[in-house]
């Protein structure tokens, strides 16, 4: 697939992977969103800066209506992506006994009821013009975790969602990818300071992850890496 002048939506781009993959390729056009607007603004001067074509709004891609008025958004402004990097994403790392619903219900909206929101909103358009589907899931989307039990489901989820939806829609010229990261050091890990490996200069980087999701967008068009899964060489 050649990437130039490909328009790609990046959810949840202002920090770690999700602003490495929008960095990641000169040659293509961004469409970025995540819930803050001062940090959507500063991200896309960012890119600008970099002399790559940006356009971004603040969207809660948990939320319908946030979701809906994004989509119109970049299909007015730059026409439907080709790209599609499913990133936004939350922890919530505690026992069960202690994990409000609150946590749970907050989990399960960002990490997968979002993948039916800006997938579904976008995919239309994709399967008339052909394109790429890329979700961020995990490692821990294949391995339980002590203290995340929310996490850990919402990642399963985004497995199962990706798989089942690659057999939709690859007929009509679109493919799915789930990239499963192992340990980052990202905002998001530095959160989670409990969790974090006991060689956090061994854990992978961001900008790690973003080579990845752009190896499963350059491979032949015939061609399609379903699931990657990426580790540190020597945690």
């Amino acid at each position: 697939m050649n990437l130039t002048g490909s328009l790609a939506v990046v959810t949840g781009a202002t920090e770690g992977i999700g602003r490495a993959t929008a960095l990641g390729h000169a040659g293509v056009r961004v469409a970025i969103c995540a819930r803050t607007a001062p940090n959507v603004e500063a991200t896309v001067r960012e890119l600008k800066a970099g002399d790559i074509d940006a356009i971004g709004m603040p969207c809660d891609v948990s939320d319908a209506a946030s979701v809906e008025a994004f989509a119109a958004f970049v299909i007015r402004e730059r026409g439907v992506p080709r790209i599609l990097v499913n990133n936004a994403g939350i922890g919530r790392f505690k026992p069960l006994v202690e994990l409000a619903l609150e946590d749970w219900d907050e989990t399960m909206g960002v990490n997968v009821r979002s993948l039916y929101l800006v997938t579904r909103a976008f995919l239309v358009g994709m399967q008339g013009a052909g394109g790429t589907i890329v979700n961020i899931a995990s490692l821990a989307g294949k391995n339980g975790i002590a203290g995340g039990t929310a996490y850990c489901a919402s990642k399963h989820a985004v497995l199962g969602f990706s798989k089942s939806l690659m057999l939709e829609v690859r007929q009509h010229g679109v493919r799915v990818v789930a990239i499963c990261p192992g340990s980052v050091a990202t905002p998001f890990t530095a959160k989670q300071q409990g969790r974090m490996p006991h060689n956090p200069d061994r854990v992978l980087t961001a900008d790690d992850v973003a080579h990845a999701v752009l190896s499963t967008l350059t491979v032949s068009d015939r061609a399609m890496m379903s699931e990657v899964d990426i580790r540190p060489t020597n945690p």
